[in-house]
């Protein structure tokens, strides 16, 4: 699984769900050294944050979205935290299973 850090777009969406998360201040803070995963082979937006903790599984969500992608089809987000309470998962998922093609500014 390669890694990278987060594009703009992805930062932007993440700042956007945790603001009013009570632990909102610690988890914008990971961000900016964050590394992450696609999940999906095609399209943009479903992401995994890559931690060193081998045991790290997944926990609850903690905010949820939804947009209009490109096409005018809507994308349902959520993101989850691990077992622990670090940033785990990125989900977006367009409703007619078709790739994301873009996140657009939040």
């Amino acid at each position: 699984m390669t890694s990278r850090p987060l594009n703009l777009p992805e930062l932007g969406l993440l700042i956007y769900l945790l603001r009013d998360h009570a632990q909102a201040e610690q988890l914008l803070g990971q961000l900016h050294a964050a590394q992450v995963a696609d999940i999906t082979a095609s399209g943009v937006g479903s992401l995994r944050f890559v931690s060193s903790h081998p045991e790290q599984r997944l926990g609850e969500r903690v905010a949820s979205t939804q947009f209009l992608d490109e096409d005018g089809v809507p994308v349902l987000v959520s993101l989850y935290l691990d077992q622990q309470g670090n940033l785990f998962e990125l989900d977006c998922w367009k409703v007619d299973d078709a790739p994301v093609r873009r996140i657009p500014a939040f």
